[in-house]
């Protein structure tokens, strides 16, 4: 399917009134009511995570700008989740004009040209948003902003976020507090949402960041519960790589929901059953499904030991699917 710039238009008109309906309402749950094309079921939408295949892009074997057609063409999934990375990092400044608003043209023409809905840009490495130094957190909000305007240029609803840096577990509290409210206020004119995913140390404390989502307290900022980052000794929260302290998975996962606009379905290795060994697919599933959550749950393929990714990526989505 392709769509026209007529129906793409139609698209982001229609999503932008359902979004203003939704935030009077009070909604957590900022979900698109269009009849954008791809798997859904118990009002559940799959995405696939470009970081399924960050080893063929860091190798050179696939590009960035063909991530959609990719995603549609060899997956059948056209909702997709883009990594900031990918697109070239911090040189990139896209409220300019010139080649980096050229290559988001791009980008988005190509997945206008697959069919593809960009749904969320994941953002890593702009700077330490829990830092107790005020000045390299305040250089981090800054520069997470431009991803911000680049979800708007794309159509996304979201970015992600992290909540790293260094401090007590209530000076980062205070932190991320401060650049949570920044990023949601310089978010919210552009109806995009600030979503913070559980990514290792004390943000894989679902407590710690519950609080966080309770103090901030604004209708665009929430989470991303990924269902494999519980390790709260690893610095990014992989559970793959013998974790020495694992915060309750399930408890977590469950804790999160009532503040998702988006849940990460992370895989790793698979079993001959198609199961996750260190992940109960059905238990996390059946979780998501009876929390109520809308939304669109990104297909995330992690393993180290296959080294097929596109082969990982079929895999997750068959599980997925089992238990949808």
């Amino acid at each position: 399917m392709t769509l026209t710039n007529d129906k793409l238009q139609l698209m982001i008109n229609r999503r932008s009134f359902l979004r203003k309906s939704v935030f009077a309402a009070g909604s957590l749950i900022a979900f698109p009511a269009i009849e954008i094309p791809g798997y859904a079921a118990n009002g559940i939408k799959i995405s696939l995570a470009e970081w399924s295949l960050n080893r063929a892009l860091y190798s050179g074997k696939i590009d960035h700008l063909d991530f959609p057609r990719i995603a549609a063409k060899e997956f059948g999934i056209t909702n997709v989740e883009y990594v900031n990375g990918f697109f070239g990092g911090k040189k990139m400044t896209f409220k300019e004009a010139g080649k980096d608003r050229a290559y988001l043209n791009e980008l988005l023409t190509r997945s206008k040209d697959a069919g593809v809905f960009n749904h969320l840009i994941m953002v890593d490495d702009e700077g330490p948003l829990s830092s107790a130094n005020a000045k390299e957190r305040l250089d981090g909000v800054e520069n997470h902003k431009k991803w911000i305007d680049a979800a708007r240029l794309l159509g996304c609803l979201s970015i992600r976020v992290n909540l790293h840096g260094e401090g007590s577990p209530e000076e980062r509290k205070k932190a991320s507090v401060d650049s949570l409210g920044r990023l949601g206020e310089y978010a919210s004119p552009m109806e995009i949402n600030v979503l913070v995913e559980n990514h290792g140390s004390v943000t894989s404390n679902a407590e710690w960041l519950v609080d966080v989502m309770k103090q901030v307290n604004m209708r665009n900022v929430g989470t991303l519960p990924d269902f494999g980052n519980w390790c709260l000794t690893h610095p990014w929260g992989t559970i793959q790589e013998g974790c020495q302290e694992t915060y309750d998975i399930y408890k977590g996962v469950k804790m999160l929901l009532p503040y998702a606009k988006g849940v990460s379905a992370k895989t790793y290795d698979f079993d001959p059953a198609g199961e996750q060994p260190l992940l109960d697919y059905k238990r996390l599933i059946g979780i998501v499904k009876e929390s109520g959550f809308r939304g669109y749950m990104g297909l995330e393929y992690e393993g180290i030991k296959q080294n097929d990714e596109y082969e990982g990526i079929r895999k997750t989505e068959i599980l997925v699917k089992r238990y949808l």
